[in-house]
């Protein structure tokens, strides 16, 4: 089955500015990572390096300055992908404000995030989603993404051909999006390499 894109995505905060993805699991060891690796090449393979800024972060605190969870960095060398430099961060509150987009890996991810926007503190519930929906994923078995950890190959295979299934639909909306505020594919020069690499 094709996966079909859901609702439309949230407008910029600052049009302009590149926009700001961020891809949230549990520990940011496995499927955050992974998805942060698939959708940045999604995008380049689109042209919209640059304008698109992809960074990736945990609910939890349990693994902040880890590694890539060495069952992740296998399957995405089996494909091609490079996991070596990751290392694990934790979704911090003030990022709702500076992020155009979340993208949680499942459900229970969702309610922590969504939980944590409607603190009076928070902004930006309304742009926290569920990856595997906004991917189109939810006709084909469901939208949440399956935690791997402590499982095999093939279990970190699976995890990979959903995020590689639903990775180029994500890519297909951002570009539909941007392309209105003239910022045509590869177009973008500006910001840092901080900013390229989606420091907080």
């Amino acid at each position: 089955m094709t996966p079909s894109p859901a609702a439309e995505l949230p407008s910029p905060r600052e049009p302009g500015a590149p926009y700001r993805v961020c891809l949230v699991c549990l520990g940011n060891i496995c499927r955050s990572p992974m998805a942060e690796t698939v959708l940045r090449a999604e995008l380049a393979a689109a042209g919209l390096d640059g304008a698109v800024v992809v960074d990736s972060a945990g609910t939890g605190d349990w693994h902040v300055g880890d590694a890539m969870d060495p069952g992740a960095r296998a399957a995405l060398a089996r494909r091609g992908f490079d996991g070596s430099d990751h290392r694990a961060r934790q979704f911090q509150p003030s990022w709702l404000a500076r992020r155009d987009l979340i993208l949680a890996m499942d459900t229970r991810n969702l309610a922590d995030l969504r939980r944590t926007a409607r603190d009076p503190s928070s902004q930006g519930d309304d742009r926290i989603r569920l990856f595997g929906e906004v991917g189109g994923l939810t006709e084909a078995g469901g939208g949440d993404i399956p935690d791997p950890w402590g499982g095999g190959a093939d279990e970190f295979g699976h995890v990979l051909d959903l995020l590689s299934a639903a990775a180029p639909v994500i890519a297909g909306q951002l570009a539909r999006l941007l392309e209105p505020d003239g910022r045509p594919a590869g177009g973008f020069t500006g910001g840092s390499e901080a900013g390229r690499r989606g420091a907080p």
